[in-house]
């Protein structure tokens, strides 16, 4: 237990963009099972949502980030039963999201069409008055969090998703904030509820993790994801 403890430590405080790192990162996530999902050549990994092209967001010094205007970006791999964990800051009244369940195709425009959100936003500072669904922690627009545990704005927090048979956890900075079953009644009536009612939502349980680039600056350091 306490080499699995210390390899896990070491998973997740490395420098993952580091290109001298490389090898050294590989031989941990296969021990770990963890897959690390940001390093500085990073096309193998992400692209922008329903396109070919490659991601168009910046890493420099281990963190992944847009300050607008780079588009969503999705895994090009797909995963069904996950444990995912990252970091993530935004700036004074920023707005963006960790989806899951993500599908592509010519019939989507945007990644909220098909994929649960864990919802990254300001509220504290927000433009608009939000709705406790919308607020951090929340499966956006559908079930709210229980509590409320963001940092502030330009501090960094810790997120944890995990996904297992149809039942979803969001954890942010250790405290367990959202916990639903997409099979209970509670989530099909708010989905029915809520803006996605008519739209092929959450209908799958494997897909892609998507980022959101929501028009503010938004930063993601420390991404990686086990299947379980």
């Amino acid at each position: 237990m306490f080499n699995v403890l210390v390899l896990a430590f070491l998973v997740f405080n490395i420098d993952y963009a580091n290109p001298e790192n490389s090898n050294f990162i590989e031989s941990l996530t296969k021990k770990s099972n963890w897959e690390v999902l940001i390093r500085e050549n990073y096309s193998d990994i992400w692209h922008e949502y329903n396109s070919k092209k490659p991601a168009n967001w910046i890493v420099k010094d281990g963190i992944l980030y847009t300050l607008g205007g780079n588009g969503d970006i999705v895994t090009n791999k797909e995963y069904g039963n996950f444990e995912l964990e990252v970091e993530w800051k935004i700036e004074k009244g920023g707005n963006s999201g960790i989806f899951y369940y993500v599908v592509e195709g010519e019939q989507y425009k945007s990644m909220w069409e098909t994929g649960p959100e864990f919802q990254i936003i300001d509220e504290r500072n927000y433009s608009i008055d939000l709705l406790e669904k919308q607020k951090t922690g929340a499966c956006s627009d559908v079930l709210p969090p229980t509590k409320l545990a963001s940092n502030f704005p330009g501090e960094w927090n810790y997120t944890r998703i995990v996904a297992k048979n149809g039942n979803i956890e969001h954890w942010l900075n250790g405290k367990l904030v959202l916990s639903y079953s997409m099979d209970s009644d509670e989530w099909k009536n708010a989905v029915q509820e809520s803006k996605f009612s008519k739209l092929n939502y959450a209908k799958i349980r494997k897909g892609k993790i998507g980022l959101q680039d929501h028009g503010d600056p938004v930063y993601f350091r420390k991404i990686r994801i086990r299947e379980l």
